[in-house]
């Protein structure tokens, strides 16, 4: 029979993975809620039309989506903060 006693200790012990955010790390996550929220929007008009044809209606709101996502980029490149390289 083996021992694993010595398994458990490194299971019980915290690291830093397993932590509540800071407030710093939290204040980012606030500066980028727009532009998380605005990709979220966009990927939701694109799973809405992965099983049909796109009308000129819904041309139009991934156009919307892809402006909304464009000005929250905009915004929090001009406050400083930062950008993630993926395109819309």
């Amino acid at each position: 029979m083996k021992n694993i006693g010595a398994v458990q200790a490194v299971v019980t012990t915290a690291d830093d993975f397993d932590r509540e955010p800071t407030f710093a790390e939290l204040d980012a996550i606030a500066v980028e809620t727009p532009l998380i929220d605005a990709e979220v929007e966009l990927l939701d008009v694109r799973i809405s039309l992965l099983d049909r044809t796109p009308t000129d209606v819904d041309h139009q709101r991934i156009r919307r989506a892809r402006r909304k996502v464009l000005a929250a980029r905009r915004t929090l490149a001009n406050q400083g903060g930062a950008v993630s390289s993926a395109v819309a």
